[in-house]
């Protein structure tokens, strides 16, 4: 008798859901219906709202693709190969490590928000998309290193050490066999990145306020005043904003859900 399951599934995709399928019904909804009883469906639907977000939002959507590219390749370039000397070069103090790494995703983005004014005024590198870069590049390295290690663990050492005696040193073992090993979870760190950077508002309104390169973030902010919230232009943002993330996960899902066997094997 497993025939409840499905309908218990739909129902719960569907509230799962729910809020997505409301955004893109607001973003329909003419202003001058919004302070109406809401409808579950937009009664004279408009696409005044994403009229006005190709005609103003661009710009800031252009920034925001550029923050979070250039966050996915600065965590990834600093990360592999920190995971790389931590799940095959064992150094000393691997255990610590570890242990700041995860102390590090525990600091309150607000307390790394301030530290970073301090110090990105007295550098002169406030309003700046690669001030931007470094700092969301500051939550997503630990996370990556995490996540690389326990992949880069998982190729057999025996490769490595074959690849030794073929006269494969540290560096070409790890571009040539753990990296290719390791495809699926760096797709997964490039993911994380990816949508931290793009959802980052904290950073964006404390290190880029006052840029004339803002994300898409600080886009949507401009819509809400003290007395006036174009919803309507809001959710249309938001619907543009999120169609890149989703984009981005359903062609990365089957990297993240892969095994990492693949790409070890010596010839």
């Amino acid at each position: 008798m497993r025939s409840w399951r499905t309908p218990v599934g739909v129902l719960l995709t569907a509230l799962m859901l729910f809020p997505v399928y409301w955004m893109v019904n607001v973003s329909l909804t003419p202003m001058s219906d919004m302070r109406k009883p809401p409808s579950m469906f937009p009664v004279n639907p408009t696409t005044e709202g994403y009229e006005r977000v190709l005609r103003e939002q661009l710009p800031y959507l252009g920034t925001s693709l550029l923050v979070a590219a250039g966050t996915v390749v600065l965590t990834l370039v600093l990360a592999a190969p920190a995971a790389y000397s931590l799940a095959k070069l064992r150094p000393a103090g691997r255990p610590t490590l570890g242990f700041v790494l995860l102390v590090a995703q525990m600091i309150p983005g607000i307390i790394m928000a301030l530290g970073f004014y301090g110090i990105y005024v007295k550098l002169g590198i406030t309003n700046t998309v690669w001030g931007l870069v470094l700092a969301d590049s500051t939550i997503a390295v630990p996370f990556a290193v995490l996540i690389l290690t326990s992949f880069m663990a998982s190729v057999p050492d025996e490769v490595l050490q074959a690849a030794k005696i073929d006269g494969a040193g540290p560096w070409r073992s790890f571009v040539s066999i753990v990296l290719p090993a390791s495809r699926n979870g760096l797709v997964t760190a490039a993911l994380f990145s990816f949508l931290w950077a793009w959802s980052d508002f904290l950073f964006a309104a404390t290190l880029d306020s006052g840029g004339a390169l803002q994300p898409l973030t600080l886009g949507i902010y401009r819509y809400i005043g003290n007395n006036n919230q174009e919803w309507n232009s809001i959710m249309a943002t938001a619907v543009v904003a999120s169609v890149p993330a989703t984009v981005l996960i359903v062609v990365a899902q089957r990297f993240v859900a892969a095994g990492v066997t693949s790409g070890a094997v010596k010839d």
